[in-house]
């Protein structure tokens, strides 16, 4: 107490991620040249401190800490250049001061000895005092009452706007009663830290802090306790073991509370008021003119002096000296976007907010595995952004081939910093792959996090593949073969065949093989693009095909419409997989499968029919036989439901056939135009599915053959030449007619 009392201690209340609160604690620093800085932050984060101005820097970025026996138990302190915190790291480092954290140690954070701030009661007290000034803007307020009122009155401006920030959170924590036993912690903390500092030798010792804990460490309000309390207080803290290095953050990320500081609303326009160096208003409209016209939106120079106005004016109206983020985001609206809301939310996003990814050191302290995912970023060429962008890759390119390996092999680990164009992760058939990559701060604990698996992107790659194979179904694990070829495994593949194998054998689920089989043959049809061997996996792939075709027909009979459902997209989905493996031997069984489940009378309608037109598309059935079937199918004795459930399973897919083959066409016509009213009710909503899957030419070359006049053995209709000669009732078709004429915009009156 009586050091403290002595030492010179300036204490510099800020708004964290305050641009006014950083230009003000710049400026004091500059006066006061003391000879130690502390910050609010973790205080086993002090081995990071040099790093702040090492090449390579650039926030916005953050400390992390985590915890070493669980590294999914981490936490943020971030910065950014418009932050106080940040802009007192960057003097002392420039000016060779020693800097310090104060705040309590991270591993006391993650042990539970402090709730985050978020927590709080009061979560910005600047916004209290601004608020009570009339003002809706904090940044505002403090930059009327620090840069702009205080050089009227004071040669040292911000010193004494600091001290009457100080008087003012002191007023404020009477009435609000304070924050309870973690936020005490906290403050003793940083009392001992300045108190150790103090007998160290420092006589002039600068404090940035939150302006909620000023009063608790400025000696001049006479309310510090002993030290003796603060050590008390301190008493069994409980402690982690943890690591901290330095991470990339985002202005996105920002705009969230997080770490020791509120998030703010506007990163985007705060980075805009710290480092526009004259006319902020001018400069940020113009930016927000560019915005608009990339989007193709009429904005001119007029429309920019005009906005710029309107700002100023309303600032003018309002009381201010300059006008705010309300006053051009006022002028944006009115001038440049002319009332349009969207517009307005585009610049919010691009600007106000905006999107900024900071970068760190090379040498900062990381984890094997993330050094191994920067040697390999930047041997693919592979940089870190904040913005989403498109990567098209070429698989017969050892570039393209590589990034997509370590993407693959990233999104095992549950590092989604790319992720596929489709949910299938590869366009099958292609030797092209499309990713889109944003890098979120996140990331960079789920890096940490996977390190738990290996020291490579490899290494823990194929522990994951392990460790999931033990739990995984059936279907799980032919995935994890697809994803062993996708992401360049091929050491977890042996075990994995072996496994699946064995499983594939127990398993007497037809429909489990059928989900297995497809992802299987696309690793072997299409393996070798990344030049993979995939000879091990022939002989799983042809002897789960043999199991399909062995239990299909058993499992075919007897079903119900939903389970006819599933089997028949396990039919469809096997098809196309051996049309893929493009094997003689598979083929022909596969087909014998089908014509065998053809000529069965106790499967469901749509297998039937389904089963009916693979066999006829694959040359297997004459068309004299399809339309023999179809007729059988359609005949007067069959439920009317379970012919339209064959004529769905059998159309299901397109309707060309229908547009080409007029004996099937005119089947079809004829056992619609056959149904009674109630029959016809019932069936209506399975073929209107049937029909309204078929693509819009499709139906629309169906009805012009419906409407031909020429067609052998199709129903007579009126209106066509097999009804010319049928008498029209004139007082029938009247009203009809003019209900027609009516919808076609006329008068009523038929011509």
């Amino acid at each position: 107490m009586t050091a403290l009392a002595e030492a010179r201690v300036d204490v510099l209340g800020i708004r964290h991620h305050g641009p006014g609160s950083a230009r003000a604690v710049r400026a004091e620093l500059e006066r006061l040249r003391p000879d130690a800085v502390l910050v609010e932050g973790p205080a086993d984060a002090d081995p990071l401190v040099a790093l702040a101005v090492a090449d390579g820097m650039a926030p916005p970025v953050a400390v992390l800490a985590y915890a070493q026996d669980a590294p999914e138990v981490a936490a943020f302190w971030p910065l950014a250049v418009f932050s106080p915190e940040w802009q007192a790291l960057v003097w002392a480092g420039e000016n060779g001061v020693p800097l310090r954290f104060c705040d309590l140690p991270a591993g006391a954070v993650l042990a539970g000895a402090a709730r985050r701030r978020g927590a709080r009661v009061v979560t910005d007290p600047i916004a209290v005092l601004a608020e009570a000034a009339g003002y809706d803007d904090p940044e505002r307020w403090w930059d009327d009452v620090v840069e702009a009122r205080g050089h009227e009155s004071s040669a040292h401006p911000s010193a004494a706007a600091f001290a009457a920030v100080t008087e003012a959170m002191a007023a404020v924590r009477d009435v609000s009663g304070g924050d309870g036993p973690d936020e005490d912690r906290r403050e003793a903390h940083m009392r001992q830290v300045l108190r150790a500092v103090v007998r160290d030798g420092a006589e002039r010792v600068a404090v940035v802090c939150g302006a909620w804990h000023a009063p608790a460490l400025d000696a001049r309000l006479g309310r510090l306790p002993s030290a003796a309390a603060d050590a008390k207080l301190l008493t069994r803290l409980p402690r982690r073991k943890v690591n901290l290095t330095w991470v990339p953050w985002t202005h996105s990320r920002l705009a969230q509370a997080s770490g020791y500081g509120a998030g703010v609303e506007s990163p985007g326009w705060y980075h805009h008021l710290f480092t526009a160096p004259d006319r902020p208003v001018t400069r940020w409209l113009t930016r927000v003119a560019g915005v608009l016209r990339a989007e193709d939106l009429p904005t001119s120079s007029a429309h920019v002096i005009e906005a710029v106005r309107l700002a100023e004016a309303l600032a003018t109206l309002r009381g201010r000296p300059l006008a705010g983020l309300a006053e051009v985001t006022d002028a944006t609206r009115a001038v440049l976007c002319d009332g349009d809301e969207v517009a307005l939310d585009l610049v919010t996003d691009r600007l106000v907010v905006g999107e900024a990814l900071g970068s760190v050191p090379r040498d900062a302290p990381a984890v094997p595995l993330e050094a191994d995912l920067v040697a390999q970023s930047r041997r693919l060429r592979l940089r870190r952004e904040a913005e989403a962008r498109t990567l098209d890759l070429d698989l017969r390119r050892p570039v393209d081939a590589g990034r997509s390996v370590l993407l693959h092999r990233l999104r095992l680990l549950e590092v989604r910093w790319g992720v596929p164009a489709d949910s299938r992760v590869r366009s099958t058939g292609t030797f092209r792959e499309t990713w889109t990559l944003k890098w979120q701060p996140e990331l960079s604990v789920a890096v940490i996090e996977a390190s738990t698996w290996g020291t490579t992107v490899a290494a823990a790659a194929r522990a994951v593949v392990e460790r999931r194979a033990k739990r995984a179904s059936l279907a799980d694990l032919t995935g994890l073969v697809e994803t062993c070829l996708l992401a360049s495994l091929p050491d977890a593949l042996p075990p994995l065949l072996a496994d699946l194998d064995a499983r594939a054998a127990l398993d007497q689920d037809v429909e489990h093989l059928m989900a297995a089989l497809p992802a299987l043959v696309r690793s072997l049809r299409y393996g070798d693009v990344r030049g993979t061997d995939t000879a091990a996996l022939t002989g799983v792939v042809d002897a789960m095909a043999a199991r399909v075709c062995t239990g299909l027909p058993a499992a075919a009979g007897g079903l119900g419409d939903d389970a006819a459902e599933s089997l028949l997209h396990g039919i469809d989905t096997v098809h196309a997989a051996v049309a893929l493996r493009d094997d003689g031997a598979v083929r022909d069984r596969w087909l014998a499968t089908l014509a065998e489940l053809a000529d069965r009378g106790d499967v469901h309608g749509r297998i039937l029919g389904r089963a009916v037109r693979l066999l006829r598309d694959a040359d297997r059935l004459p068309a004299d036989d399809v339309a023999r079937r179809l007729s059988r199918a359609l005949s007067a004795g069959t439920d009317p439901p379970a012919t339209a459930a064959w004529v769905d399973g059998f159309l299901a897919g397109g309707g060309l056939l229908l547009v080409h083959d007029t004996e099937l066409l005119d089947l079809l016509d004829g056992w619609v135009a056959g149904l009674g009213p109630e029959d016809f009710l019932r069936v209506l909503p399975l073929v209107r599915r049937t029909f309204g899957g078929f693509a819009a030419g499709e139906r629309r070359g169906i009805g012009e053959a419906v409407r031909r006049p020429a067609r052998a053995g199709a129903p007579a209709a009126a209106g066509t030449a097999g009804a010319a000669d049928e008498p029209v009732d004139e007082a029938r078709a009247v009203p009809a007619m003019r209900a027609v004429a009516s919808l076609l915009g006329g008068r009523g009156e038929p011509s």
